[in-house]
């Protein structure tokens, strides 16, 4: 009698335990970057059961606690999850792919072409003017001048160039004269003791307080017209301003 109910307690285990380890539906859903992806393939690393997303990246597939899905895509990386009871009772596995870095195809260069060395018509027809004028030149050393040029250049075209690069060289020479800041024109002009000790400024103030004074119109009219104490009289009078705010 003790034998047959240690059997019948035996058989209950093993059927509860096959039982917990039935394989269970899941649905669940593909996205990348909230869009669904379809054609991914689902496959159970463990039971090796596959399945397909649809254009909706939706699928189904059975499982159990403890397997490992993979999720497949040609377009994105490789996706691992496990599956855990929290994963069944939820029924609902929504999986995020991440896009694969494009790789550049390697070009293979078997002919080379017949092209121009410059996209640049300027410098193109520029070769082509020195061309010809080799061209003309080497037909007036062998032969009898008879007032024409073979294949003649356009001289109002190189007129017009070398008119265009007096101009280019003319604006080089051309120099700005150098811009002066209204704050290094104020630090060069007044010392840090005019700011501390006459206009009563921490040292932690005095950038702040000449941003102040760029700010002001006046301030480039001294940067035209640089002088000490109309410097000094701005900055006291801007001081007033600035200690109000």
């Amino acid at each position: 009698m003790i034998k047959i109910y240690f059997s019948l307690a035996l058989l209950f285990f093993v059927f509860q335990s096959g039982f917990s380890q039935t394989d269970k539906l899941i649905s669940g859903k593909v996205l990348h970057e909230q869009f669904p992806v379809g054609k991914v393939e689902v496959a159970n690393f463990n039971s090796k059961k596959t399945t397909i997303t649809n254009a909706a990246g939706e699928f189904s597939i059975l499982v159990k606690s403890g397997d490992a899905l993979l999720f497949v895509s040609r377009n994105h990386d490789i996706k691992k999850i496990m599956v855990d009871k929290k994963t069944i009772d939820q029924n609902n596995l929504i999986v995020s792919l991440i896009l694969k870095p494009e790789q550049l195809e390697e070009v293979v260069i078997t002919k080379m072409p017949s092209i121009k060395l410059s996209i640049d018509k300027g410098y193109e027809q520029g070769k082509l003017d020195k061309y010809a004028l080799e061209k003309s030149a080497r037909s007036l050393k062998t032969g009898v001048y008879n007032g024409s040029i073979e294949n003649g250049m356009d001289f109002m075209r190189i007129g017009g160039m070398i008119l265009g690069l007096f101009i280019k060289e003319k604006e080089k020479i051309k120099i700005s004269p150098p811009t002066i800041e209204f704050t290094a024109l104020a630090k060069s002009s007044c010392d840090q003791k005019f700011y501390i000790e006459t206009l009563k400024l921490k040292p932690d103030e005095i950038p702040l307080f000449l941003q102040f004074c760029d700010a002001d119109p006046k301030s480039k009219t001294l940067i035209e017209n640089s002088n000490i104490l109309s410097m000094m009289d701005f900055l006291t009078s801007k001081n007033i301003e600035f200690k109000k705010l």
